[in-house]
């Protein structure tokens, strides 16, 4: 990195901090809207340790090294909010995604150094789909969080990613559709974004992304692997973006 890039990746993560602390103490009762959320979906047990997580990757990361992509998930699960972790991406989902760079040294990206891992909100949930019944429950104060959240995490991510020259990859699109309880990141972010360097495919889960890929490069077999995914997540941006 440059220095002004250091400068702006370091300046993030204080605000980010900051941030975390301040949504922390706005809904005193958010491991409890948390717990029922989980106990209504029938989600076998697991320790609820942090309600809203910052990514410590961040802080390991050095002015030497080469931040090639911001990959945006969803919200932080299980795993992540574990103390132990407090990292984004470490389920099985990130290993999948860190399997994939692997296995395509010809992208010269290592999912764990070249890239920085942020969500649509930092406020952990089992399932996304539970975030809806944090709001529902929550009342005011919880819905309002939820949507603040989003609108800073699309706005400082936006502004990191001009900052550090990086590409912006959406992974996980079903609740940026109309009615998805992601759609304010969705419209904030296409207001702050340059919108041609972002990509959007589906989520690392379940193979979903890797699947998604192979068959659409069965359709395009003229592609190389790094035209393929320009293409593919430039349609995938349309059908979101409408652009």
């Amino acid at each position: 990195m440059t220095e002004a890039q250091w400068n702006s990746l370091c300046a993030f993560r204080e605000e980010f901090k900051a941030k975390i602390e301040e949504w922390n103490h706005r809904v005193p009762n958010l491991m409890e809207l948390q717990k029922q959320a989980a106990e209504l979906a029938k989600t076998p047990p697991y320790p609820f340790e942090t309600p809203i997580v910052y990514n410590l990757a961040l802080d390991a990361l050095t002015p030497n090294d080469d931040i090639k992509l911001l990959v945006i998930g969803d919200n932080p699960g299980k795993d992540e909010q574990l103390a132990k972790n407090n990292r984004y991406l470490v389920g099985q989902a990130g290993k999948l995604g860190e399997g994939f760079f692997r296995s395509n040294p010809c992208l010269h990206t290592d999912f764990r150094r070249n890239a920085i891992i942020l969500n649509k909100t930092p406020v952990h949930s089992a399932k996304t789909a539970q975030l809806k019944t944090i709001i529902k429950n929550g009342g005011k104060s919880a819905a309002e969080l939820i949507e603040e959240s989003q609108i800073w995490m699309a706005q400082k991510t936006a502004l990191l990613a001009r900052s550090l020259g990086a590409e912006l990859w959406l992974v996980g699109y079903s609740e940026l559709k109309e009615k998805g309880i992601f759609v304010r990141y969705r419209d904030t972010l296409k207001e702050c974004a340059d919108m041609k360097r972002l990509f959007v495919f589906q989520h690392f889960s379940m193979n979903r992304f890797s699947i998604d890929l192979k068959n659409f490069m069965q359709e395009r077999p003229e592609l190389t692997l790094k035209d393929a995914l320009c293409a593919l997540g430039s349609r995938h941006r349309t059908e979101i973006f409408g652009m």
